[in-house]
């Protein structure tokens, strides 16, 4: 089965087709960075504007074969292109006269591991072995642990209490002048640096009873806040940006707070991997691409005595196949009946 997923939850406008969940035939991904590098961040009016110019011929481009069916992403993200990318997708399914699905945006990261390029040497990861799985999705928009019982069970056992850890890469870049998007920038600054001799930024564990929890764990749960409240304090204490850098400090800072991150996510990890004899931990999202959470969270996998599925550098982050992929497996939301859904959960 052939099915042509189409991703618009926030800055990247992608379509795919994936033949029975899979392999992936085509994909296509036009990124909007360019269009938001000056505002250091995502503009929600900008990135509809850009998906409503660039989806005919994102889709057109990876529409390389008949399909039998039409996926897209309802929610969770940015409502104003969300709406794009599923507008586009009625249409285009009652054109083929075939059927619509709608796809969870965090589920479908977790599904990247799985996906296979055609010409793929080896076999593939086994889906139903690699269950009751930890499943880890870590990027821009969120920071979330779920657990995966089996394929297609999913309940959020913990989670970012305000910004995702990608996020909290990009204001910190934004602070200290880096640039957009600051995840690759700060990662590369803290490759060259090292992970040894580093200041200790908090790790962003909330207290118990913090209505935000919202009845999770707090163990399982971080906030990032303090983090880079830190962060601006100590830039500021050193007299701004400008001067850190001239004072030599800054990839050490960088380091520093890159590490408080991936070992606030690792920490995290540990623990709800102990909650259940796992055999996985699957991982998505963009900020897996980040060399050192690859790292550490491997490390910790290792420690714990399950196998870590990380996607193909290409599949990390958002993208169309993704979406097409985990349709073949969830086709049970008919797309064409239902609205957007910026707030949607796991599950």
């Amino acid at each position: 089965m052939h099915i042509l997923g189409i991703e618009t939850s926030c800055d990247e406008t992608a379509a795919a087709i994936v033949a029975d969940g899979r392999t992936v035939v085509s994909n296509v991904v036009y990124t909007q960075i360019p269009l938001h590098r000056q505002y250091g961040g995502v503009v929600p009016e900008i990135a509809s504007r850009a998906h409503v110019e660039k989806i005919p011929q994102v889709v057109k481009d990876a529409l390389t074969r008949p399909v039998d069916a039409v996926a897209v992403t309802y929610g969770p993200g940015l409502s104003p292109a969300l709406i794009v990318g599923l507008n586009a997708a009625k249409g285009l399914a009652k054109a083929l006269g075939v059927p619509l699905f709608g796809i969870n945006h965090i589920e479908a990261h977790l599904h990247t591991p799985f996906l296979r390029d055609a010409g793929d040497e080896g076999e593939a990861v086994p889906i139903e072995e690699s269950m009751p799985a930890l499943g880890l999705a870590v990027s821009g928009g969120h920071t979330n642990w779920i657990d995966m019982p089996e394929y297609g069970v999913y309940e959020t056992v913990g989670q970012t209490l305000d910004d995702a850890a990608g996020e909290a890469f990009d204001k910190a870049a934004k602070l200290l002048g880096l640039g957009y998007p600051g995840g690759p920038v700060i990662d590369r600054i803290a490759r060259e640096y090292g992970h040894g001799d580093l200041m200790p930024f908090p790790r962003g564990r909330p207290r118990e009873g913090v209505s935000a929890l919202a009845g999770l764990d707090a163990e399982l749960c971080v906030s990032f806040s303090g983090l880079k409240t830190s962060l601006l304090r100590y830039v500021q204490k050193r007299g701004g940006a400008e001067a850190l850098a001239a004072s030599g400090d800054l990839p050490k800072t960088v380091a520093s707070y890159q590490e408080a991150i991936v070992q606030s996510v690792a920490d995290r990890t540990m623990r709800a991997l102990k909650r259940r004899d796992y055999r996985s931990l699957i991982v998505g999202g963009g900020v897996s691409l980040n060399s050192r959470m690859r790292e550490v969270l491997s490390e910790t996998c290792a420690r714990a005595g399950v196998r870590i599925l990380l996607a193909k550098p290409k599949y990390c982050g958002d993208n169309g196949a993704m979406i097409a992929a985990l349709a073949y497996y969830r086709r049970n939301v008919d797309a064409s009946l239902i609205d957007v859904s910026p707030s949607l959960e796991v599950g």
